[in-house]
């Protein structure tokens, strides 16, 4: 089935009335995105908001409104057939952990703290436009489900989605459809591919005077590390890498028994960032061997390379129908349309072949992942306004 072209949605009395109630309740959507954010959400303990969301999702009147094994909370918004299925998501996760403070607080009209635009900008998105829909009266042939989904960040590893495609709607969705923070003119149409690895160092151990002379897993840590910083990586496809976390050792006199660090690969393309993971374990072998040579004893270190975390790269064409319909939507509201790549849930049905793109929630966000993280909902309605279009053009 073909989308429609948003731009002839605009003449519609119940689309109109729908994007207008959209702007008149924009306050109340700030209100709930600050009340969405102050419960915490640390990575693989979303419950408690989810709960919210699913709370929030019966009162809106979606229905079969039900959490899934992963933590998943899905409501549906039933069409005249039940397809095609379009998916609106947004995550509940955010990376920092139990112990943070995530209060908001209001700096004239700004907004400050952490997980203020990701994820809370995106939840209470997704309810803005249940809420309008509803409002307008809006009618759609296909089906709109909705996902409060669980496991977008760091360590989660797209764990949501990927059971949401894999099991919960096997087979079930025919458009993807994530909301992020961020402009409503920007139209995530590339997935940024990851490997995440945590590598392990390990050896005897023992006193730093007594023992001297054997290899050492923090040396043989160091040796990695610095070989990793070293390595060339194209900037077009754009290929990053970056050592997160460190840790190792007992005590300042102990020849460490064992270290590991963290490091994330990331690039837009799958080729590059198997070519990247080559140079990275070629780092990390290279590491251990000059360690081991340099005290020639055989009480060697050795490295153990545990992937954490994959996202596949993948890519929406410019031209395929979904893009071209987010892009009518932003230029239906006036904006300038902006594709970029990111690395979103849309990853996973993007490998999959399904139709997918990653919306922005409007406004301005700046300091993601940080204890200052500021929203500035300067203009902030366009976000859930072009999804609507987009996603009733998909689902008409």
């Amino acid at each position: 089935m073909a989308a429609v072209e948003p731009q002839s949605l605009m003449a519609d009395p119940a689309i109109k009335s729908a994007l207008a109630a959209i702007a008149r309740t924009e306050p109340e959507t700030i209100n709930e995105q600050v009340r969405l954010t102050e419960i915490p959400a640390p990575p693989f303990k979303e419950t408690v908001r989810g709960l919210e969301l699913k709370r929030r999702f019966e009162q809106l009147g979606l229905k079969d409104v039900r959490v899934d094994k992963e933590g998943n909370v899905i409501g549906v918004r039933p069409g005249a057939l039940p397809r095609p299925n379009v998916v609106v998501a947004a995550h509940l996760d955010t990376v920092f952990p139990e112990e943070t403070d995530v209060r908001v607080k209001r700096k004239g009209a700004l907004l400050v703290g952490p997980g203020i635009g990701d994820n809370g900008r995106g939840l209470a998105v997704m309810l803005s436009l249940i809420r309008a829909l509803d409002e307008g009266g809006v009618k759609t042939t296909g089906t709109l489900t909705f996902v409060a989904n669980v496991g977008e960040e760091g360590l989660g590893d797209l764990r949501g989605v990927k059971t949401l495609f894999g099991e919960t709607l096997k087979g079930q969705i025919d458009t993807f459809i994530a909301i992020e923070p961020g402009t409503a003119n920007r139209i995530t149409n590339g997935g940024v591919g990851s490997y995440r690895y945590r590598v392990t160092f390990k050896g005897p151990g023992g006193h730093s005077y007594g023992a001297f002379g054997m290899a050492n897993p923090v040396h043989a840590l160091g040796r990695a590390i610095a070989k990793i910083g070293e390595l060339k990586v194209p900037q077009n496809p754009k290929t990053t890498f970056n050592v997160g976390r460190v840790h190792g050792g007992t005590s300042v006199n102990s020849i460490a028994f064992e270290a590991w660090f963290e490091v994330d690969l990331r690039s837009e393309t799958m080729a590059a960032l198997e070519a990247l993971r080559a140079q990275f374990t070629a780092a990390v072998e290279s590491g251990v061997k000059e360690e081991n040579i340099r005290w020639n004893n055989r009480a060697a270190v050795s490295a153990d390379l545990e992937l954490v975390g994959f996202r596949p790269a993948g890519q929406t064409a410019d031209d395929s129908a979904i893009a071209r319909t987010a892009r009518a939507a932003v230029i239906a509201m006036g904006g300038i349309p902006s594709f970029d790549s990111g690395s979103t849930d849309s990853n996973w049905p993007m490998q999959l072949g399904i139709p997918a793109l990653t919306l922005r929630g409007g406004g301005q966000n700046r300091g993601a992942h940080s204890l200052d993280e500021t929203f500035d909902p300067t203009d902030a309605q366009l976000g859930p306004q072009t999804i609507l279009l987009t996603v009733v053009a998909l689902a008409r």
